[in-house]
């Protein structure tokens, strides 16, 4: 039998579960571990960024939120199937440890992991426990808060470690922060596969009701739905402001590091890159987020003076306009905002978060 230690890593639905699964993967394989990615058909679609020798693993799982009426009634019996499945191959293969990143694909490994008492923990993205995170928060060793303080049930065992970033981010960390000016200046505007709509209805009305000086050396790269991609597009040429939009960019971590400003909705991930590169922002928490979790992710910064926060009641183009003008009107203030964002970025949140899977390991052992 191998005495390579094996992980085994629950996670899947959305970037946001998987991004900092993505980094703990990297940082256990450099430590010598083999990694397991235990996911669904839906949390695949997110797994190109795994390293390649991390095998991905599809269980059957399913969502109460989406579908109709079938959907729903079939949805426990595929969670039971995909439960059953991974507590017989877990009780085969006794893994070290199996960390949960929440989503519904993590309900098989994580139910698995606890009928067969294989050491096991979670780690929760938001200030808020997901549902899934939820369910399991008291069935598991320790639970690992990306995001603190997180409202957790009594009794549960926790500790900040802060939220991964992947490796691309980390290379970015701490770059040097060029100031707003009268020259090019680059705004970020992204708001995941959920969240962009209102982002497409207000960025751009908002940018062309900034003063002519400021606008004109406005660059805008924007995240938008393929559907409103057209007209976000046609909105920035015809109030002539230079504008790269398409649906999703592969190089977040570059476009964070040059930017001047980020407007995003404050989804763990997004917050976690914006502390660790450094950067002044205005954070638009998704109201349709049931627990309000992105408000409480967007706490530290907005508290340290790093960001703006609009609610969605709050976010027009008028309002908009005033908050981008501000800031890119005063470099001084833009800076320490900058600097702010820095100071609440945990960038060894990975490492954190690898050291507490391994000391699981030797409480498991002794």
């Amino acid at each position: 039998m191998s005495t390579t230690p094996h992980l085994i890593i629950a996670a899947g639905g959305t970037g946001g579960h998987m991004f900092p699964a993505q980094a703990l993967a990297e940082a256990m394989l450099r430590r010598g571990w083999r990694v397991t990615l235990s996911t669904d058909a839906r949390g695949a679609c997110y797994t190109g960024g795994f390293p390649h020798v991390v095998e991905i693993r599809q269980v059957s799982s399913a969502t109460f939120a989406r579908g109709g009426l079938l959907a729903k009634i079939i949805a426990p019996l595929r969670i039971l199937g995909g439960v059953l499945s991974a507590t017989a191959r877990m009780a085969r293969e006794r893994p070290s440890v199996v960390v949960g990143f929440g989503g519904y694909p993590s309900i098989p490994a994580m139910a698995a992991a606890w009928l067969t008492g294989r050491p096991r923990m979670l780690h929760e993205q938001n200030g808020v426990l997901g549902r899934v995170n939820q369910l399991f928060a008291r069935r598991v060793d320790v639970v690992a808060c990306g995001t603190w303080p997180t409202e957790l049930p009594e009794g549960t065992n926790a500790v900040h470690t802060g939220n991964p970033v992947r490796a691309a981010v980390l290379e970015r960390a701490g770059a040097a922060y060029i100031p707003p000016g009268d020259y090019p200046m680059s705004v970020v505007v992204i708001g995941g596969s959920q969240g962009a709509r209102i982002l497409s209805d207000v960025v751009p009305a908002a940018i062309a009701a900034l003063p002519d000086a400021v606008r004109a050396n406005i660059r805008i790269a924007q995240q938008a739905r393929p559907e409103d991609q057209d007209r976000v597009a046609a909105a920035y040429a015809e109030a002539g402001v230079t504008a790269e939009v398409a649906p999703f960019f592969r190089d977040i971590p570059r476009r964070f590091s040059e930017a001047q400003l980020i407007i995003s909705r404050s989804g763990a991930s997004s917050v976690a890159d914006i502390s660790v590169i450094g950067r002044p922002s205005i954070l638009v928490p998704l109201a349709a987020a049931i627990r309000d979790e992105q408000t409480a992710n967007a706490r530290a910064l907005v508290d340290a003076d790093a960001a703006i926060l609009m609610p969605e009641s709050q976010f027009t183009p008028a309002s908009l306009a005033d908050h981008i003008k501000a800031i890119l009107d005063q470099p001084e203030a833009a800076l320490q905002m900058a600097n702010a964002a820095l100071g609440t970025g945990l960038p060894d949140a990975t490492e954190r978060l690898a050291v507490l899977v391994e000391e699981l390991v030797r409480k498991g052992q002794s």
